[in-house]
């Protein structure tokens, strides 16, 4: 059987996020595992929903002997640091080049990745792969749903997939499925035919959700194309967060017959440029949130309000106070917000210790536009290492190490409850909460910051879900950002303004 060099390198890329993705913040991993270089990359990995692993056990599965290079992935920010790109990078390919003869390789990408030299980090990395392996050596990569695909990505691989559902729940099914086509392209000994298509409108990451129309049924049209034309396809509606010029949606496609994968990705082509208007999706503010919460939500039923625009899953650092503030304003009760992140103050609720009373200057410390610290005094109610393992669909077998965590019940409105964290994650699963003494589901309203990947440990419980838009830099209308670089005559929202250069 063959001999398969693995390796990946995932950031999510939001150009106009305040903070860049140094080495350090590859370290800590994001609630991913740490940089991994050789053999520990396969232990660090194991038993989680993670692209790789599922790679992994299915590569070996099928017999094939697997060469570990490097791994890495931080969480969402602004552009990565040219160091920490030639660092990851540089031992991918170096590791490549010690590692002797290898009859192909697989990547663990996300698709997104812009540098502060590289608008196309993937591209760049994939040209020196390319470049160390030769022509005839297949590479093949995993994506994220939000990639950015690029032609020099499409070019410079044999083939790729992406994940199919946001949340991610498929995101080690879908580093199989990546494993499979590797396998396949071995198989054939040449190249497969393949095609690809981008689209002229970008869409807000909220309604890009799987659960929802209209990915839902274009996800299911995908596979029935599939099954149809025995092609493997991939629809990426991409990362609306990356000021470069082919940032964007796109479709791609592989397969043994050249004209069926070309038939079935411009069939998915048209259905997608059909659906434009139902991207348009309802937004909320803090203050209209909370009242329909405060109506409809119960124990046992809560309400859930995303608070979007501070994800940390898209480039927001977890620290703004919009949502919170509406929460306190309005006398919230059985409210629980999180995670907000801001060491300082949990380090400052671990130094007084439970059932303790303070003034607090919560979050605010990224100097959002319309956001500051929000100031008040609240009880220390609980205490967390921040070490625990996540239980929900999309991170099940994460093991979380997000640094001393606190709870806070606030004074003014003793209702409201705020769990705060030392390490950038966004809130897309119950244990986070349960790790500090909350049970999610007793609660009437539930905060999280979060844009879609909270779907799908918390939709099971909720009663409704808002989507909300509050201050943070991952705008819910890609048409807000001020764009410099996208590529003339794109949309900038589904039916909205065009950009003129």
């Amino acid at each position: 059987m063959a001999r398969v060099a693995i390796g990946g390198f995932q950031h999510e890329t939001n150009t106009f996020a305040p903070s860049l993705a140094d080495y350090t913040a590859f370290e800590a991993g994001g609630g991913w595992p740490g940089v991994q270089f050789g053999d520990p990359l396969f232990d660090a990995v194991q038993g989680a929903n993670i692209p790789a692993e599922g790679a992994i056990q299915a590569l070996r599965a099928m017999g094939h002997t697997l060469v570990a290079t490097a791994w890495a992935a931080a969480s969402p920010s602004a552009q990565v640091t040219h160091e920490a790109f030639e660092r990851i990078a540089g031992e991918i390919v170096k590791r490549l080049k010690s590692a002797g003869s290898v009859d192909a390789v697989y990547l663990d990408l996300h698709g997104a990745m812009v540098t502060d030299r590289f608008d196309d980090g993937e591209g760049e990395l994939l040209r020196r792969v390319r470049e160390a392996v030769g022509p005839r050596v297949p590479i093949v990569a995993s994506l994220d749903l939000h990639a950015n695909v690029t032609r020099a990505m499409f070019e410079r691989v044999d083939a790729m997939v992406a994940y199919r559902t946001y949340p991610h729940v498929d995101m080690a099914e879908t580093g199989a499925r990546a494993a499979r086509l590797l396998d396949a392209t071995l198989r054939s000994g040449a190249r497969l035919p393949s095609a690809m298509r981008t689209f002229d409108y970008l869409t807000g990451i909220p309604s890009q959700c799987s659960f929802i129309e209209p990915c839902h049924s274009i996800y299911a049209a995908l596979g029935e194309l599939e099954m149809r034309d025995g092609a493997s396809l991939s629809f990426t509606p991409g990362f609306p967060m990356a000021d470069f010029h082919e940032c964007g949606m796109a479709v791609f496609g592989y397969g043994a017959d050249a004209k069926a994968v070309t038939r079935s990705v411009e069939e998915l082509r048209e259905r997608i440029d059909g659906a434009e208007s139902d991207f348009a999706l309802e937004l909320h503010t803090p203050d209209e949130a909370v009242r329909r919460a405060r109506e409809y939500g119960a124990p046992g039923a809560p309400v859930v309000m995303a608070d979007t625009q501070d994800n940390p899953g898209a480039g927001g650092n977890g620290d703004t106070t919009g949502l919170l503030a509406a929460l306190v304003r309005h006398n919230a009760q059985d409210a629980a917000l999180g995670l907000l992140i801001d060491p300082a103050a949990a380090a400052r609720a671990h130094e007084a210790g439970q059932g303790v009373t303070l003034a607090f200057a919560l979050g605010g410390r990224s100097r959002v536009p319309g956001d500051a610290p929000f100031e008040g005094e609240f009880s220390v109610e609980r205490l967390g290492d921040g070490k625990f393992i996540c239980s929900g669909p999309m991170f099940k077998g994460f093991r979380m190490t997000l640094g001393p965590m606190a709870l806070l019940r606030s004074r003014a409105a003793p209702g409201v409850r705020v769990l705060l964290a030392s390490k950038k994650c966004q809130a897309a699963d119950q244990e986070m909460f349960r790790h500090l003494g909350v049970e999610p589901r007793r609660e009437r309203m539930l905060a999280l910051k979060s844009s879609v990947h909270f779907r799908a440990d918390f939709q099971p419980i909720a009663k409704q879900v808002l989507v909300v838009r509050s201050p943070g830099p991952a705008l819910a209308d890609p048409s807000e950002f001020k764009w410099t670089k996208l590529r003339k005559g794109v949309r900038m929202r589904p039916l909205g303004p065009v950009f003129e250069g």
